[in-house]
C-alpha cells in the first residue's frame, strides 16, 4: 500500500504541471507559480518561459520530471541574492538541447553575463537544481530534475 500512497502524492504535482496555462504561441509555459515553488530561495519571478519533460505526452510516462527555462527575477531580486551569497562567473551548458527544450532555443537575454552560486544549486540524491543568473537583465536560466522532491 505504501507504493500506491507514494504514487498518489506525486499525482498532484504532475497534474498541476499539466494544467498550467500553456503556450502563448511559443510552445512553453508562462506561469511562474510552479517555478516559485521549485526555487523558493530566489524569490518572486516574472516573464517565465519554461518547458517540462512531461509536456509532449509521448504516450510513455516519464519516470522523472525535468523542467528547464528562463524567468526574470522581481526588481531587486538579483541584488538581494548577490548580497547574501557568493557568486562566480559561469556559463550554462550549450543552448537548450533536450527534445522537450526545443521551444526555448534562441530565447534568453542578449549578450548575457552569467553568474551562479553553488549555494543555490542542489545536487545529489533527490532534487537536482542548476541556476544561472544574468547580471544585466536579472534573468535566471534553470534546469531542475525532480524539483518537487
Amino acid at each position: 500500500m505504501i507504493g500506491i500512497g507514494a504514487g498518489l502524492a506525486v499525482l498532484p504535482a504532475w497534474w498541476a504541471l499539466r494544467q498550467v496555462v500553456n503556450d502563448p504561441g511559443g510552445g512553453w509555459h508562462t506561469d511562474s507559480a510552479p517555478l516559485e515553488r521549485a526555487f523558493p530561495l530566489i524569490g518572486p519571478l516574472t516573464e517565465a518561459r519554461w518547458v517540462s519533460s512531461r509536456d509532449d505526452d509521448r504516450g510513455v510516462p516519464a519516470p522523472e520530471l525535468v523542467i528547464s527555462g528562463l524567468a526574470r527575477l522581481a526588481p531587486g531580486g538579483l541584488d538581494r541574492l548577490t548580497a547574501a551569497h557568493p557568486f562566480e562567473a559561469a556559463r550554462p551548458p550549450a543552448e537548450f538541447t533536450s527534445w522537450f527544450e526545443q521551444p526555448l532555443k534562441g530565447q534568453g537575454p542578449k549578450d548575457p553575463q552569467w553568474i551562479r552560486s553553488p549555494y543555490l544549486d542542489r545536487d545529489g540524491s533527490g532534487p537536482a537544481v542548476k541556476l544561472w543568473f544574468d547580471r544585466r537583465s536579472s534573468t535566471v536560466r534553470f534546469w531542475a530534475l525532480n524539483p518537487y522532491g
